[in-house]
């Protein structure tokens, strides 16, 4: 196997378990030149073993899969991923999701959360959906279906492969989405109806955003249910409506659901039928939502969700994100009811929690209005952060009382 020896001083990271080796730290190469995706054993400059992992072109040059040299002989297998597999199902059924009656739907692997950079899979009543970030992973993905099927057995209907907007395009990369296993070849899977407490949501991880649902935000869209008794509700970038179907649910007097995407607003519809009829006092709009937002009557809303697509996806766009972070919360800010709440987040993991918090704090300044944080919100238990790996925690969120 390539050996990658870093240079003098670059190992405390590993050292500390940190998961990626940048490009920059490495000094030397022994053995065969990697190509992008394959297993490389990484030393310190002193030729110490610190761990193994998958090689990648770029600043990340290797996601650290093992800091113990325990790389199955001719690299890792299915028995190796469906071992990984195991643990990470293990820890679902520790936090209550697996095997749990009123939810169906959680994230299996969550990255460098579960320590498998590079792959994130979802669980959607019998269906994993794959997306691979790494070359590593996407090679290795017909070995990791198939370790799916080995830890969930007959339960498993289907594994999509949803690595074609992911994956690096690079190394000869045959991208396309598609169905790596199908229990019955053929079957019509998707859209596919999941539930998430108690509550029913049309999932369509073929033509869909990321893996067809937000499952990052089950825990506060509950939380939105307790406060919507008697509000009328506006659910801005509310994408399939998962938002507005508990803000329903917990009594909401009306509630308006706002996005760009003409497929969204029509799934938004679909879940509210699914879930209250269609006399449910619920307005779906295919608008911009921050046009809408700030063109609103002035009190018309007692209850806003603010969950804009990430602003910034690379550090260079930070102070870009920030500012339309301002600009959006103060136009939330402005138009609310008194005594009204906002619940309003960001998703883009280079805006730390203290940037977003001045974002919202310069957004209450510049509409005038005294405004308490009741809540700090973050991503649930199945999108866990490595503690060695801080950058995992990427969504923030705050609950907000405006007079």
């Amino acid at each position: 196997m390539t050996r990658l020896y870093l240079k003098k001083g670059r190992e405390e990271s590993l050292l500390r378990y940190h998961p990626w080796v940048f490009s920059g730290a490495i000094g030397g190469i022994e053995g065969p030149d990697p190509e992008e995706g394959d297993p490389v054993a990484v030393y310190s400059a002193r030729k110490e073993f610190l761990g193994w992992g998958h090689y990648q072109i770029g600043s990340i040059a290797v996601r650290m899969l093992s800091f113990a040299d325990d790389m199955p002989e001719g690299g890792p297998g299915k028995d190796f991923w469906a071992g990984r597999l195991q643990r990470c199902l293990d820890a679902r059924k520790a936090f209550g999701l697996a095997a749990n009656a009123s939810t169906s739907c959680y994230r299996l692997v969550h990255g460098e959360g579960d320590s498998l950079p590079g792959l994130v899979i979802d669980w959607y009543d019998g269906v994993c959906v794959l997306q691979a970030h790494s070359a590593g992973m996407f090679r290795a993905r017909k070995e990791i279906a198939a370790a799916l099927r080995e830890i969930y057995g007959s339960s498993l209907q289907g594994v999509y492969d949803k690595s074609a907007g992911t994956a690096p395009f690079k190394a000869g990369l045959d991208l396309g989405d598609g169905y790596l296993f199908q229990q019955q070849p053929g079957a019509s899977l998707c859209p596919r109806s999941v539930l998430e407490n108690g509550h029913k949501f049309l999932v369509d991880w073929e033509k869909g955003q990321k893996t067809g649902f937000f499952l990052d935000q089950r825990e506060n869209r509950a939380l939105v249910e307790r406060y919507a008794r008697g509000r009328r509700v506006l659910n801005l970038f509310c994408y399939t409506g998962g938002f507005s179907v508990y803000a329903l649910a917990g009594g909401a007097v009306s509630v308006d659901s706002v996005d760009s995407s003409a497929r969204a607003v029509e799934l938004v519809q679909q879940n509210i039928a699914l879930n209250f009829g269609p006399s449910a006092p619920h307005r779906a709009l295919c608008c911009d939502a921050i046009d809408f937002v700030k063109e609103a009557p002035k009190d018309a809303y007692d209850l806003m969700i603010v969950d804009p697509p990430a602003f910034a996806k690379h550090r260079g766009a930070l102070s870009n994100a920030l500012r339309a972070y301002q600009r959006l919360n103060a136009a939330a800010i402005s138009a609310v009811a008194p005594g009204g709440i906002i619940f309003t987040f960001s998703c883009s993991q280079v805006v730390d929690r203290e940037a977003f918090a001045l974002a919202v704090f310069s957004a209450a300044a510049d509409a005038g209005r005294p405004v308490r944080i009741i809540d700090r919100l973050c991503q649930p238990a199945d999108h866990a952060v490595n503690i060695f790996h801080p950058e995992g925690s990427y969504l923030k969120g705050l609950v907000l009382y405006v007079e």
